[in-house]
């Protein structure tokens, strides 16, 4: 652990608060889409999350959107504080297509940290499966390594039997890629009878790593511990040896929101993970991920001292189509901010395809006459769909993050 993971929280809170009205400032002056997004606000002002939570979410479609509308001047939609040329070593492309920058600095997405946790340290060799090609995970990985003294084998994806020769000849002391294809080469070892001894441990991500995987391979002396990370925001957090949820890294701001809006939730309940990275190149304001999470309680039993997240839960983009038109969680928050007395709401379609019902189930502790048809006349306004509301008693909707849910049959 380094002295960051194990400073007092109160420390690390006031650090990240300081930091915060400095980057709104940068990344107004120095991005130009954030000039536009944060036209108007007073960074001197946004000193405490309550203040954060007034900025707007920025998600992945509208970065997307900003992108494609200004790819001929600018294939960053404006978000870089860079250009082309000896501080961007590197640019990188993920589905869509969103292409990301690289800087120059030392492991500029912070993986180094995540490694650690993993149980690797300065000197080792690591054999490094993650794509190089088009995407920046190879890339990821590979900074992080060096930053913590490793030498890195960049096997890439793909070539299994490769993989296999290339491990039994170097020795590596562990990998780093997809749980899946961990096993994939796992596998292909057994069947090739060819011994892997030196790999010991891995850090996976990209895909979900069930507890069944995780000890399937640690039947086999593999530990393995997962990390979350994204290519615009570098890491977000990683699993530790205490494997009791995965610990927020240290340089960034993260929040957790009612999906479809920028709304934070009570700790504990599931939400949207929302991002402000405090990287200078690309300087991301409540970034909305997409994906769904939770904090845990307490501090992580390794030591460190950030807060932790239960990890990836599921998407948040929940839209769906219902008689011929979408349905959109910000509709959903929309009707329940219309009305004081609802607490939470969940819209849930059932039937068949083309023969779909729709039920806003919401909690409420309010008995007022005619409440649900008030409900119902607003759900008809908002969505244009006829819908049904069960009023029911706080606490009665599972904290799953979801606000749609689709309980169609699809037979």
């Amino acid at each position: 652990m380094d002295t960051l993971e194990i400073r007092p929280p109160a420390e690390r809170e006031a650090a990240l608060l300081a930091a915060l009205p400095v980057q709104i400032a940068h990344a107004r002056r120095a991005s130009p889409a954030f000039a536009e997004i944060l036209a108007g606000i007073d960074p001197a002002a946004i000193t405490s999350r309550a203040a954060l939570a007034t900025l707007p979410v920025t998600r992945k479609t509208d970065l997307l959107a900003r992108q494609q509308t200004q790819r001929a001047t600018d294939v960053f939609g404006g978000f870089s504080t860079l250009g082309f040329g000896a501080a961007m070593p590197r640019v990188f492309s993920s589905p869509g297509p969103m292409y990301e920058p690289e800087g120059l600095r030392r492991d500029y997405w912070r993986m180094a940290r995540a490694l650690r946790a993993a149980g690797f340290r300065p000197g080792e060799l690591i054999h490094n499966c993650f794509s190089y090609h088009f995407v920046p995970a190879g890339a990821m990985m590979e900074s992080g390594a060096h930053a913590l003294g490793c030498t890195v084998f960049p096997g890439g994806t793909g070539q299994t039997e490769q993989q296999v020769q290339a491990m039994a000849d170097l020795q590596p002391a562990g990998y780093i890629g997809t749980p899946s294809f961990l096993k994939i080469i796992v596998e292909k070892a057994a069947e090739l009878k060819v011994a892997l001894p030196s790999v010991t441990k891995a850090l996976v991500s990209g895909e979900a790593f069930p507890p069944s995987l995780r000890d399937w391979l640690a039947e086999r002396g593999l530990a393995g511990y997962p990390c979350y990370a994204t290519a615009d925001l570098g890491l977000i957090a990683y699993e530790t040896e205490a494997r009791e949820g995965l610990v927020l890294d240290e340089g960034v701001i993260v929040e957790i929101v009612r999906p479809g809006t920028g709304d934070p939730v009570a700790e504990g309940e599931v939400g949207e993970l929302v991002v402000t990275t405090l990287n200078p190149d690309y300087p991301l304001v409540r970034f909305g991920t997409g994906d769904l999470s939770a904090v845990l309680p307490g501090p992580c039993p390794s030591g460190r001292t950030n807060t932790r997240i239960k990890g990836w839960m599921g998407r948040a983009d929940q839209t769906t189509k219902v008689r011929g038109m979408f349905v959109h969680p910000a509709q959903v928050a929309e009707i329940a901010r219309r009305f004081p007395e609802i607490i939470k709401a969940r819209l849930v379609v059932s039937g068949e395809m083309a023969n779909d019902a729709m039920a806003l189930q919401v909690e409420t502790t309010s008995s007022a006459a005619g409440l649900g048809q008030r409900i119902g006349d607003m759900v008809r306004n908002v969505t244009k769909l006829r819908g049904s509301v069960q009023l029911l008693a706080p606490g009665s909707l599972p904290n799953d993050g979801k606000v749609i849910e689709d309980a169609r049959s699809y037979k």
